[in-house]
């Protein structure tokens, strides 16, 4: 494995899930996949979706709760800019938030940057395994956060403590496997220390 390439969500209603992804502006940078599997709280993972300006929160926010989505943490400003969380009808989270506090043009649904952001025990650990795979690291920041280069995807790969990543989030860290997502990479297939899967673009 030497690139992260696609991600792949399994989930119990592929036509809820399309309508749903379709509405916050997500289906090019993701594939779905049925799956009978059956998992409960916090799968350790969230999606991070970065816009340019609060007005485009918004309207991200509010077409994700139309189409069968559910608040985890209303949109608001703080010290970072303004943003909110909610659940996606398959159980994905998704952070939804703009640097800017004020909005400076017309309001869509533009998304810049799409993060998988895994929760991981031991971040230092998880980058060691992943450099070893292949991986580059582009930003460190100790056991904090690990990002990585993602040139061969529009999604950027990063990690965080679990429990950070679960607080951010505003859920409890408890959880269950299956993860119910997985991700491509252009050769092999694995499972890292932390329960997430990896699997050949291909596939």
């Amino acid at each position: 494995m030497t690139s992260f390439e696609s991600l792949t969500l399994e989930v119990s209603d592929l036509e809820t899930a399309g309508t749903f992804y379709q509405a916050v502006g997500l289906s090019p940078y993701l594939n779905l996949r049925a799956t009978d599997e059956a998992t409960t709280g916090f799968r350790g993972f969230a999606l991070s979706l970065v816009v340019s300006q609060p007005g485009n929160v918004d309207a991200i926010i509010e077409a994700g709760l139309a189409a069968g989505g559910t608040t985890l943490k209303p949109a608001e400003k703080s010290f970072w800019g303004y943003g909110g969380i909610i659940l996606a009808p398959d159980g994905t989270i998704l952070k939804v938030a703009s640097s800017k506090k004020k909005d400076t043009d017309a309001v869509s649904k533009t998304i810049d940057q799409v993060a998988l952001l895994l929760g991981v025990a031991d971040v230092k650990a998880s980058k060691r395994f992943y450099v070893q795979q292949g991986l580059t690291v582009a930003k460190s920041f100790g056991g904090k956060y690990v990002e990585f280069e993602t040139s061969a995807s529009a999604v950027t790969l990063a990690l965080y403590p679990r429990r950070a990543l679960a607080k951010d989030v505003a859920v409890s860290d408890d959880g269950t496997r299956p993860r119910r997502i997985v991700i491509g990479s252009d050769t092999g297939s694995l499972t890292d220390p932390d329960g997430f899967v990896w699997e050949s673009a291909a596939a």
